[in-house]
């Protein structure tokens, strides 16, 4: 199926069903930035116009099919497309927390059910988001190297983006 005009068309008999196509809006950020943190409150804020959901709601059912292999990232961002998808048949747009970038989406045929997408950088100064890291529980990991490195690639590619140093 394709989409078209507010339907999906069949590219083999033509037969079309209703398709609505919704924003998708991302908010993203490196560990530590706040997006844990502003789940619940912007879920309450938007929860009539938009449904809020966490990357990470998926990891577990992902690693169950895993089995002892790696998480395939992408497949989970293809289910986050279609689960935005499918809110768009209820007439409402998604929004999604998680460590995301555009390119990760480039070329996913999923996408092509999303209206379009809107991305938000949360983020803090680096002394921040490493005070954040260590402050979490011994069982999340503690990546410092890594997650500065994936804020300034995101600081660098993300124009919108909101300072929650003080949050």
């Amino acid at each position: 199926m394709e989409p078209r005009d507010g339907t999906a068309v069949c590219p083999t008999c033509g037969h079309t069903v209703t398709a609505t196509r919704q924003p998708l809006f991302i908010i993203t950020g490196a560990s530590g930035s706040g997006k844990t943190a502003i789940l619940s409150p912007l879920a309450r804020e938007l929860g009539r116009d938009c449904l809020v959901f966490d990357i990470d709601w998926l990891i577990d059912p992902f690693t169950i099919q895993a089995a002892d292999r790696p998480l395939d990232w992408a497949a989970i961002r293809a289910a986050w497309l279609a689960i935005a998808h499918a809110v768009a048949q209820n007439g409402r747009p998604t929004a999604l927390l998680g460590p995301l970038a555009p390119f990760q989406f480039e070329g996913m045929p999923p996408s092509r059910w999303v209206l379009r997408m809107h991305f938000l950088l949360l983020d803090c100064q680096d002394e921040v988001r490493r005070q954040r890291l260590e402050a979490r529980p011994p069982w999340r990991a503690r990546d410092f190297a890594e997650q500065l490195a994936w804020a300034s690639w995101l600081r660098g590619h993300i124009d919108d983006n909101i300072d929650t140093n003080s949050t």
